[in-house]
C-alpha cells in the first residue's frame, strides 16, 4: 500500500507540474516549483501519517473508482470536479503565459501558509472520522456511523471547509489572479455536493438526521 501511496503521490505531481508549465511555456516559475515541492512532500508524509492511525481509511481514499452504493450524482460530481481542477490548473498556467503572473515572496508565504493549514485541518478531518471516503456512500461493511465531535461539531462539512483553504492558497503562492477567480465555483461545487452527501446520509445512515438538526452549519461556522 506504501508503494503505491508514493507512485499516486508522484503521478499527480508529475501531471500537475506538467499542466502548469506546458500551460505557461516556461518552467522559471518560482512559485508553482514551491507548489510543487511542497506537495511531493506532504503528499508522503500526510499518507504514512494516516497509513500508522487509520490504514482502512488510507485504503478507502486511494481507490479513485466509482462504488457501489454512490449516487450516480456523486458520479458525476467526481467527473466534474476532476476536470475543474485540470481546467484551474491549464488556466493558471495561461495566466503565467499571458500576463507574467508570479507572486513575489509575501504573497507565495501566504498562499504557502493556506496550503499548510488546509493540510492540517484535513488530517485533523482524518483523525476524528475514519469514514472519510473521497465518494459519498453508507460504509455499511465499515460499520459507519455519526461522527460528531471535533471539526464536526462546527460544522457539517469540514473536509470541504479545509480543502477551500487551498483552492485559495495555490493561486495565491502562484501569484494568479485567474486562478483565483475559480474559487467561487468550487465552493458552489462543495456545496452542491452537500446536498448529495446529506440527502444519502439522512437516508442510509441512522442518527444522521438529528446530528444535521444539531449542528446548523455546513461549511461556514455562524454562515452557512
Amino acid at each position: 500500500m506504501i508503494a503505491k501511496l508514493l507512485m499516486q503521490n508522484t503521478f499527480f505531481v508529475v501531471a500537475m507540474g506538467a499542466l502548469l508549465f506546458a500551460a505557461a511555456g516556461t518552467t522559471d516559475w518560482p512559485g508553482a516549483w514551491a507548489y510543487l515541492i511542497t506537495s511531493a512532500v506532504l503528499g508522503p508524509v500526510c499518507g504514512l501519517w494516516l497509513a500508522k492511525v487509520d490504514p482502512a481509511l488510507l485504503a478507502e481514499r486511494m481507490r479513485f473508482t466509482a462504488r457501489e452504493g454512490q449516487p450516480t450524482e456523486d458520479k458525476y460530481f467526481m467527473l466534474a470536479i476532476m476536470t475543474l481542477i485540470v481546467l484551474w490548473l491549464v488556466v493558471m498556467g495561461l495566466d503565467r503565459r499571458f500576463t507574467g503572473a508570479g507572486a513575489g515572496v509575501t504573497l507565495m508565504v501566504l498562499g504557502l501558509v493556506l496550503y499548510l493549514i488546509s493540510t492540517v485541518l484535513i488530517l485533523w478531518v482524518f483523525r476524528t472520522n475514519s469514514f472519510a471516503a473521497p465518494v459519498v456512500k453508507v460504509q455499511a461493511e465499515r460499520d459507519h456511523q455519526v461522527i460528531s465531535t471535533g471539526p464536526y461539531a462546527l460544522v457539517r462539512h469540514p473536509m470541504y471547509t479545509s480543502i477551500m483553504l487551498f483552492f485559495i492558497g495555490v493561486p495565491l503562492s502562484l501569484g494568479s489572479w485567474w486562478g483565483l477567480a475559480f474559487v467561487p465555483l468550487f465552493f458552489a461545487m462543495f456545496a452542491f455536493r452537500t446536498r448529495i452527501e446529506e440527502r444519502t446520509l439522512v437516508a442510509g445512515l441512522q442518527g444522521y438526521a438529528d446530528y444535521r438538526a444539531r449542528v446548523r452549519y455546513r461549511l461556514v461556522p455562524g454562515l452557512w
